[in-house]
């Protein structure tokens, strides 16, 4: 009894050798293949210029692409609708025969957030400048999108700080400011119901960097994709690398 409780320690102890081995093994194997992937062999300054350049060159396409005639008016992704708080008073004017004065508001609103998205591009450039190694090593060999996330997480509160007074600019000159007060003057005229007045300037400024990173994210999916597919050498030696 001694002898066979003995063997079966012994067994039991070899299994687990064998499968802690095999752990290992496949722990090496990972690290290995993470090693050789995307950015081996490349120092760490080609490595955070290929970033910098796709950051650069996704917040470039997706200003051009927003800031065209209709760029976010005729787009169902990024399209700026009324606000929720304000959806109701769009039923109501709507039901009441007045829906071309929230048809003026939305047009005016898009319209304004393009204008804006003119000046987003030199935005977005500066606030890559300051990626760090360690940054740019994470974004590399992380999610498809990970880029556009590191650069919403470090660069939203400077961008609509500075992204506001443009919207501002932008809402007085597509008239949006005028159709919004007329869209919620004639509401707030209705019988038994609740005053209300939602921010514009800050709903549109919301809205009109949601869509630009919207589209940076497009940029960088499609980068990661097909590096070859890319004019700039430094972003098909990045993320060339399999």
């Amino acid at each position: 009894m001694k002898k066979i409780l003995i063997l079966s320690i012994s067994f039991i102890i070899l299994i687990a050798t064998a499968n802690a081995q095999s752990v290992l093994d496949g722990v090496k194997k990972a690290v290995s293949v993470n090693n050789s992937g995307l950015g081996a062999g490349l120092s760490n300054d080609d490595i955070v210029s290929g970033l910098k350049t796709a950051l650069t060159q996704g917040a470039q396409k997706s200003a051009d692409k927003l800031s065209a005639v209709n760029g976010f008016l005729g787009d169902a992704a990024v399209k700026i609708l009324m606000p929720p708080e304000a959806q109701k008073a769009e039923k109501a004017l709507r039901s009441a025969g007045m829906g071309s004065l929230v048809d003026n508001a939305i047009t005016s609103m898009n319209h304004a957030a393009e204008d804006a998205a003119k000046s987003a591009a030199p935005i977005f450039v500066g606030a890559v400048k300051n990626m760090s190694v360690s940054d740019a090593l994470g974004i590399l060999r992380g999610s498809d999108t990970s880029a556009t996330v590191y650069l919403k997480k470090n660069t939203t509160a400077n961008l609509t700080q500075s992204f506001k007074p443009v919207i501002d600019a932008s809402l007085v000159k597509t008239n949006a400011t005028k159709y919004w007060h007329d869209v919620f003057d004639a509401y707030n005229k209705l019988p038994f119901v609740k005053k209300i007045n939602p921010d514009l300037s800050a709903y549109v400024t919301e809205k009109a960097i949601s869509g630009i990173f919207y589209y940076v994210a497009q940029e960088e999916i499609k980068i990661r994709k097909d590096p070859a597919g890319q004019a700039s050498a430094i972003l098909q030696k990045v993320f060339g690398g399999k």
